[in-house]
């Protein structure tokens, strides 16, 4: 592959709409020369946030679609799956972050695939409530299909139990009642999920469950007696028990798994990818009692996911709002009473009344690794500070807007975002707003060379992993000392 110039990289991102003639103009007008590599000049675009490392990527493949999507820029990869692929993009004119769902080539090509796609995004759509994620459009244009959703910023539950292992009771019990919840509007309206699990609930970075993908509306008749893969779980279920296709309340069962796994660390139902297995009855006959699983559980918690995983459907709870109920009280047992957010809403449920904290300096950690997030949130809150965590550092850039100080200082990390971290620290020191608010950059082990890249000052510094806390520590403590160590030494 014969190498491109500088110029022949602009060249293709302006013909194919990545950036403009005025951001061209800009950026030769800041080197001031021509004679400078290819890569030197994508460092250049992606420091000016003029194009994206999923952009640059592509075109220095030679790729010329699969950049936008309808009126939508694509900006990265989120995630991707059997089925779709799902994208962080941006609305080409007015800049607003969304997620894209798309459906993959060999799918698409398929006239009851795309189909079945663009209904079930219509049903989707037609769902507005806190704890379900808002599909604002629905688009099925000759091959192309795709859901315009709104971005969530989170994970899913699958990759926080990678992470985790399992979740503490109040916890889980909580995003059980969220995810009851999302059911129950849904079942109201007729509408079943049919494909509940772990990687279809996002948690946001509030700690709110949102229900993802749901499929077909209980009762319509298209649906083949070979099992739809998505639903091929649900379809073993409902062999297992003797029940009709399309039972509400295989839902009901599917929501209690979640919640043994969470209680557990472990699935009640043991994963598999084989059609057979999965068809299995003993799948179901052979799952642990909860109790036995861990006979430390509280027994109405323990109560909820075995009713809630009879395989006598009329012993099992008959809708998503009794089990919801059942949870409400379980959390009122925990002392932690929870609340529905009203349609619009996300969920804020009331914290247990305590002693007001003496006053901290705030950090704000911008990284997408959980463990990491975890990690030094815990570390940091032990040093007397508090902690906010967000995976995006545009929406950690957006927090400052306007003049508004949202922490006391910022940590970029660049270990799971790359070069975005670099590029948001860069700006953070550049605007107005935020100059002389100050800033870390945490370079992961395969980043220390960008430290020249940075825009470093008095306070603005760069740290490399690994590093150790006590060092960590100290340059913390020059940059925004703790309030408490302040006040002693007036």
């Amino acid at each position: 592959m014969v190498e491109l110039s500088a110029e022949q990289f602009a060249q293709r991102a302006f013909d194919l709409n990545l950036i403009d003639e005025r951001q061209l103009h800009e950026v030769w007008g800041q080197i001031g020369t021509n004679q400078l590599s290819v890569q030197e000049f994508q460092q250049l675009l992606l420091r000016r946030e003029f194009l994206t490392n999923y952009q640059t990527e592509r075109l220095l493949r030679g790729e010329r679609a699969g950049f936008f999507y309808g009126d939508y820029k694509v900006l990265y990869l989120i995630g991707s799956g059997t089925f779709a692929r799902v994208y962080r993009a941006c609305h080409k004119d007015t800049g607003e972050i969304v997620a894209l769902k798309v459906l993959r080539r060999r799918y698409a090509d398929d006239p009851e695939q795309a189909d079945r796609f663009y209904r079930e995004g219509k049903l989707g759509a037609s769902l507005q409530h806190p704890n379900i994620v808002p599909i604002m459009e629905v688009v099925s244009h000759r091959d192309v299909h795709f859901l315009v959703m709104e971005f969530i910023e989170g994970r899913n539950l699958r990759e926080f139990i990678k992470i985790r292992k399992k979740f503490d009771v109040a916890q889980a019990t909580r995003l059980t009642a969220d995810i009851a919840a999302g059911l129950n509007y849904a079942f109201l309206r007729g509408v079943c999920h049919r494909d509940l699990k772990m990687s279809n609930v996002l948690v946001s970075s509030k700690g709110q469950g949102m229900l993802l993908d749901f499929g077909l509306a209980a009762g319509e008749d298209d649906v083949t007696d070979s099992p739809n893969p998505r639903t091929i779980d649900y379809a073993g279920l409902e062999r297992a028990t003797g029940v009709r296709k399309d039972d509400q309340r295989s839902d009901i069962y599917f929501l209690g798994c979640i919640y043994y796994h969470m209680l557990t660390g472990t699935p009640p139902v043991y994963e598999t990818k084989d059609r057979i297995q999965r068809l299995s009855r003993s799948r179901f006959t052979e799952v642990v009692p909860i109790l036995k699983a861990d006979p430390e559980l509280p027994r109405p918690v323990a109560n909820v996911v075995t009713k809630a995983m009879q395989l006598d459907v009329d012993e099992r709870y008959q809708t998503p709002g009794q089990m919801l109920q059942d949870l409400k009280q379980v959390m009122q047992r925990l002392d932690e009473p929870y609340e529905e957010a009203p349609e619009g809403e996300e969920s804020s449920a009331p914290a247990p009344a305590a002693a007001p904290e003496p006053p901290r300096r705030t950090l704000m950690f911008v990284e997408s690794n959980v463990q990491l997030q975890d990690v030094i949130r815990t570390r940091l809150k032990n040093n007397g500070y508090r902690v906010l965590v967000t995976a995006d550092p545009q929406r950690a850039l957006s927090r400052f807007a306007d003049g508004n100080a949202a922490a006391d200082c910022v940590i970029f990390s660049t270990g799971e975002l790359g070069q975005s971290a670099l590029e948001a620290f860069n700006k953070f020191a550049e605007s107005e707003h935020t100059a002389k608010i100050p800033a870390v950059l945490l370079l992961g082990e395969h980043h220390k060379g960008w430290k020249k890249h940075a825009k470093l000052g008095s306070r603005r510094v760069s740290l490399a992993m690994p590093i150790k806390l006590r060092q960590f520590r100290e340059v913390l403590a020059k940059l925004v000392p703790p309030v408490e160590k302040e006040q002693a030494a007036d």
